[in-house]
């Protein structure tokens, strides 16, 4: 990313997974640690009042745990973007993310690599799914099975579609701009009309609407 660095606040009850996330991005002059929370109600407190671009978020943490204080910042005032990273990676915990508005969900055993880049997608308005975390686990959250046949959508071009199609295949917007031959920018201008068009809150919502209306399946 170009400008200001990526203002993050850490999130996570045990002091040397902060640490090690602040040493580690202290290497890395993009992204900035403005702040660190030891519980679900310090980390919704630290949105209040310094207004960051991304919550790194762990889910077990005392009090107030990580999917309640997601869903509290995701429905404030702010346009904080969550990024729930975890040990866990069961059913219910991502489901919990998800519902709770988190913009990415990854594990602690990703390489340190990886989890920065996945802060870079959330904070530049994508969503980040782990590889580990599989397209069906998304497909469930959808709350029906996909579609044998395409459902039409009302309000938006093919191109659109196609768009949606690939969100829903889980592409990045410049991996998006490769597959049509179009650029990056006109890939987000598309992203950017689907979620206004769809009523989407992010492209997590955009990826569990291409399952919905059967744009994307399952193998069998």
């Amino acid at each position: 990313m170009t400008g200001s660095p990526v203002r993050v606040v850490l999130a996570d009850d045990q002091p040397l997974v902060r640490s090690g996330l602040r040493l580690v991005m202290a290497d890395h002059p993009d992204l900035e640690v403005v702040g660190e929370a030891a519980t679900g109600a310090q980390a919704v407190q630290l949105v209040r009042d310094i207004v960051p671009d991304v919550v790194v978020m762990d889910i077990r943490m005392p009090g107030m745990d990580g999917i309640e204080a997601t869903h509290r910042i995701t429905t404030g005032p702010t346009a904080t973007r969550v990024l729930v990273l975890t040990t866990f990676d069961e059913d219910d915990y991502v489901y919990g993310a998800l519902r709770a508005g988190a913009s990415g969900f990854v594990v602690k055993d990703m390489a340190l690599n990886d989890i920065l880049a996945a802060i870079r997608v959330v904070a530049d308005g994508d969503a980040l799914i782990a590889p580990g975390v599989t397209r069906r686990l998304i497909a469930n959250f959808a709350g029906q099975p996909p579609q044998r046949s395409p459902r039409p959508v009302a309000g938006i071009t093919e191109r659109e579609r196609e768009v949606l199609t690939l969100i829903g295949r889980g592409r990045t917007n410049a991996e998006i701009a490769e597959d049509l031959f179009i650029t990056v920018a006109t890939a987000k201008s598309h992203v950017s009309r689907l979620l206004t068009k769809l009523g989407a809150r992010d492209r997590v919502q955009l990826v569990i609407t291409a399952y919905e209306i059967g744009l994307v399946s399952l193998p069998d």
